[in-house]
């Protein structure tokens, strides 16, 4: 496996970090694929700029298998900078004294379903926050479309097991939301139907220990519903970050 910070190679896939104007095109091309885009084609925004992007590549073909970016804060005074605050008012996330990473635009081709691919992607992400000491990782999970029936039974799993603590609990921002923890209060979730309906990004998240706002965002623009996530780095499983650190080192 390469060490260098920017690339892992490990089975039939590298993963890197680039910030290469060639490369947030390629990634803003993928994701239209998956997210909708532009007339060019493209899905893109003012953050692209501001992060980091990381590619995963099938090593035989060079062919763009995943993708994300990420963008470095300081600490809590600094989250109004990130895209989630768009949608959230992070006011009680302000006096988080570490650096945090917020993670978007994550996805994987359509067919792939290859579990290294994520598996890779989550090994460079951890090399870079063991290298610069992050704190909390957060971005938001998305779920396609903008009803909640499909995903009755994965929120109602959230809002019983899941939920961010009150300290940091994220507040209501967006004018079209759905306070799913109210209104699944009642409802017992059936386990086989919520982890099958719950996004294979979330579900990573939520292995480490995550937790979620209390409400989800309609986000017509993406046709996604979008909950805040985050997980605390000192709060995964040391078994898990054992696992992790496996795959970056």
């Amino acid at each position: 496996m390469n060490r260098q910070m920017g690339r892992i190679v490990k089975g039939l896939y590298s993963a890197r970090i680039s910030g290469a104007m060639e490369d947030i095109l390629a990634a803003q091309q993928f994701r239209s694929a998956r997210f909708g885009g532009a007339e060019q084609g493209l899905d893109c925004d003012s953050f692209d700029n501001l992060c980091r992007h990381v590619l995963v590549e099938d090593l035989e073909t060079g062919e763009l298998v995943a993708c994300y970016r990420f963008l470095f804060l300081a600490n809590g005074q600094e989250l109004e900078d990130s895209y989630a605050a768009q949608f959230y008012d992070l006011s009680r996330l302000k006096t988080y004294p570490q650096p945090l990473l917020e993670i978007g635009r994550f996805c994987i081709k359509a067919e792939r379903n290859d579990p290294d691919i994520l598996r890779i992607a989550w090994a460079l992400l951890t090399r870079y926050v063991d290298l610069f000491g992050i704190g909390m990782m957060f971005g938001c999970a998305s779920f396609n479309g903008v009803s909640m029936e499909p995903y009755r039974d994965a929120f109602a799993l959230l809002k019983h097991r899941h939920l961010a603590p009150e300290r940091w609990n994220p507040a209501r921002r967006a004018p079209e939301l759905i306070p799913f923890a109210l209104d699944l209060a009642d409802h017992r979730p059936n386990l086989k139907r919520a982890n099958a309906a719950m996004p294979s990004l979330l579900r990573s998240y939520l292995a480490m220990g995550g937790w979620v706002s209390d409400h989800a965002v309609i986000d017509k623009q993406l046709d996604t519903l979008h909950v805040f996530t985050a997980v605390e780095i000192d709060a995964i499983p040391a078994a898990r970050k054992r696992f992790l650190r496996v795959d970056a080192s």
